[in-house]
């Protein structure tokens, strides 16, 4: 997800975005661990917008 459309996104988009893709993010480390992924720079990729998500969420809270 773009840094772009995340800030397109409403307050409570933004919150319900985060917690799905903290859930996503859980799964795909549980299934990491029981046996390799296939490609395991999705974990990255999960948790930089977990991050995105989260910065936003913070920056909308200070203003």
């Amino acid at each position: 997800m773009k840094q772009s459309e995340i800030k397109q996104l409403s307050t409570a988009e933004l919150q319900e975005k985060l917690s799905e893709t903290k859930k996503s993010y859980a799964d795909l480390k549980m299934a990491h661990a029981i046996s390799p992924l296939e490609n395991p720079i999705q974990l990255r990729t999960v948790r930089r917008n977990v991050a995105r998500l989260a910065t936003e969420l913070t920056k909308r809270d200070g203003q």
